[in-house]
């Protein structure tokens, strides 16, 4: 651990009401300007720190996962009238501060157009709620839903849930039968094969459709009048746009033919099939943090083993449970625009995706340590021994199919994960370690460990070509996009520039040079992964901005001058994106349609947010253009937007869970990247060298 007795002594001398440090951590007129400011923010995030050291804020999805939780409860006849109260407040407000841009339905991002399958979902759940379909609200949504060309355009996953409550036929979900558990892996499809996330939420959901169970107690809700064609008339569903020829109709032929089969295959073969997949579901079981720590998962583990017979008392059911509700969420409500909700009581709930303690924790610890102040250096001193303890070093995961006899050494991103770290956040933990080594000081043996095992686990994970996806290696298999259950196309974790970016930056700050083979090829990635604008692509931040924010980050640290090419390109581009305001923004509608790579160079961003300002002064100044008047516009309308609690407002969703299908809303974004931004601007200001030193 961090166990230097300054650092005690510091974290003591924290705790009495009357400590100040220089730099401004006082209250008082005369904090004005940057170093009132970062003593604001510095103050908000350590008021937000966990009495055991870590920070966790919220993580908000669209409507769509609040939704399905009501859906999930009620199938199973679990009333709670109090909380369903208050997620039907939160429905009804976020679709009330939509309506300019959704047009009475619900979008999948701040400001972004209706989306039918989180629309209907949400109609869906209000109307299980109590909500009578003839009220102004819900009239606004079936008309919006209708217009949008009706539920029959919802996407695989709404349809496999609507399909549970019987609102739809089970041909309308493609075929994934449970038989895929035994495919063996020179097969082309197999589990290894597909993404993490695809494979926890897969695999119990191939039982389910296989069952067709159906709700213990009847909803008495019916969503014919959601429906242009009735749904037992529909022949045509819609598929993904990014499906690729000849796999389309290859895969699409071949879930012709297990429509008309997949109830004749031999009992023994589909008995072995459910017992791998109840096997698999429950070694990954992860206690209270749940299947693959994240909600689709762990709500089709509870249907799968529903479905298998298991009691409702059997204790992995309990715990399949307890992990759900750890994601609900109760809160004062945000204020709305304009709805049914403007008197009511201001109390709400939605359903978290997952939780974000690791990554939290790290990126604070980075926007913390960048601050130079000694009560800010002690909070990360207690934070960084957290993220200590929870290094994975004992279960080799599922990212060990591809390779193999690699010693774990991660982190996840949730605050347990063992089956899924990924090299993102460790390579951000690694980055806050090394840092606060150098910084605060040694903290002993143990950091030194942590840090060579996590490096070797990296390292190992690269995947062919130089780059590293999130949680395998090399799941390139970019043909299974082209099955028809991956209309969302997102079943794969490719290598992308931002992850990479990370990963590059933690070897480089670490010491590693071109002449080691990783760092060598990871640069050669970064370089050939460049649009011809300049920027880079942000495949787990909105968008543009954060990729070439992690990129110019990393190849800064990997000692690509000022002046090299690229850099110059891609400090072009961002000062070209800036808007009037001074600040940056993009908003999900710069991710390509059909995936891949945008075509365009003329590309529109959006209004300003704080996380990616802070992003584009961070990239700005990686790249040397520290002096830049743009640098000093956007650190401008950084002061200008911090609230009076040391916070900045953000409803934007500047997170990616899949592009064009599902976003995020880091509630802490917000607070800590501006934080980092202005600090570093400040200490690079101030000494006798305008380069960053630091991997991040």
């Amino acid at each position: 651990m961090f166990d230097l007795s300054i650092m005690q002594d510091l974290a003591a001398a924290a705790a009495r009401p009357d400590f100040a440090l220089a730099g401004g951590l006082t209250e008082g007129p005369d904090r004005t300007g940057l170093d009132a400011a970062i003593g604001r923010a510095t103050d908000h995030l350590l008021r937000c720190q966990q009495a055991d050291g870590h920070w966790v804020f919220e993580l908000e999805a669209d409507a769509t996962i609040p939704a399905e939780y009501i859906m999930l409860r009620r199938f199973f006849g679990r009333r709670d009238p109090a909380r369903e109260v208050r997620i039907g407040r939160y429905l009804r407000r976020v679709q009330a501060q939509e309506a300019a841009t959704a047009g009475g339905g619900w979008p999948l991002f701040h400001g972004g157009p209706i989306d039918v399958s989180c629309s209907v979902k949400a109609y869906f759940a209000l109307r299980l709620i109590g909500d009578a379909p003839e009220a102004p609200h819900m009239a606004r949504a079936r008309a919006a839903i209708l217009a949008a060309g009706g539920a029959e355009r919802s996407n695989v996953f709404t349809r496999a849930t609507l399909a549970l409550f019987g609102e739809v036929p089970w041909h309308a979900v493609p075929v994934m039968p449970p038989e895929i558990c035994l495919l063996p892996r020179w097969f082309p499809f197999h589990l290894s094969k597909v993404s993490y996330w695809a494979r926890t939420v897969l695999v119990p959901l191939t039982v389910v459709m296989a069952r067709r169970p159906v709700p213990l107690v009847p909803t008495g809700v019916s969503l014919r009048e959601l429906f242009r064609t009735p749904p037992e008339r529909v022949r045509r569903w819609p598929g993904g746009a990014h499906a690729a020829e000849p796999w389309k109709t290859l895969f699409a032929s071949l879930d012709w033919v297990l429509q008309r089969t997949q109830h004749h295959f031999p009992a023994g073969a589909r008995a072995r099939a459910e017992a791998k997949a109840e096997a698999f579901v429950t070694e990954r079981l992860n206690g209270e943090d749940g299947l693959g720590a994240i909600y689709p998962a762990m709500a089709n583990a509870i249907w799968m083993y529903h479905c298998l017979g298991v009691p409702e008392d059997d204790p992995r059911v309990v715990t399949a449970w307890s992990a759900v509700e750890k994601l609900v969420l109760d809160r004062k409500a945000e204020p709305a625009t304009a709805g049914e909700d403007t008197g009511e009581s201001r109390e709400e709930s939605y359903v978290q995706p997952c939780l974000s303690p690791i990554w939290d924790t790290a990126l604070v610890s980075h926007a913390l340590l960048e601050t130079g102040e000694a009560r800010a250096e002690a909070a990360v001193a207690r934070g960084l021994s957290w993220l200590l303890e929870r290094q994975i070093t004992d279960v080799a995961g599922d990212w060990a199919e591809a390779r193999p006899g690699v010693p774990p050494g991660g982190w996840a991103f949730q605050y347990a994960n063992p089956h899924y770290p990924d090299v993102d956040d460790t390579a951000v933990v690694v980055l806050a370690l090394d840092r606060a080594e150098r910084q605060i000081g040694p903290a002993g043996g143990r950091v030194a460990k942590a840090v060579a095992r996590a490096t070797d686990w990296v390292v190992a994970m690269q995947s062919k070509g130089g780059g590293w996806g999130a949680f395998d290696a090399d799941n390139t298999h970019h043909h299974l996009n082209s099955i028809p259950f991956a209309d969302h196309g997102a079943l794969l974790d490719p290598p992308t520039s931002d992850v990479s970016g990370r990963c590059l930056a933690m070897l480089a700050q670490l010491g590693h040079g071109s002449d080691h083979p990783a760092v060598r090829s990871a640069i050669d990635y970064m370089l050939a992964e460049q649009e011809p604008d300049g920027s880079w692509y942000g495949r787990w931040g909105v968008n543009y901005v954060y990729g070439t924010w992690s990129a110019l980050t990393a190849l800064n640290a990997a000692g690509l001058a000022p002046e090299h090419p690229a850099m110059q390109k891609a400090v072009a581009w961002l000062k070209a994106r800036q808007n009037p305001d001074g600040g940056w923004g993009e908003d999900g509608f710069t991710y390509p349609r059909c995936g891949g790579t945008r075509a365009d160079t003329d590309l529109a961003m959006g209004p300003s947010t704080a996380s990616q300002t802070a992003w584009a002064l961070l990239a700005l100044m990686a790249a040397g253009a520290v002096d830049d008047p743009a640098v000093e516009r956007g650190a401008q309308w950084l002061l200008r937007q911090q609230r009076a609690d040391g916070a900045w407002p953000e409803e934007d969703y500047t997170g990616t869970g899949f592009p064009r299908v599902f976003y995020l809303r880091y509630h802490g974004y917000a607070r800590l990247f501006p934080l980092w931004a202005l600090a570093r601007l400040r200490n690079l200001r101030r000494g006798n060298s305008r380069q960053v030193v630091h991997g991040l």
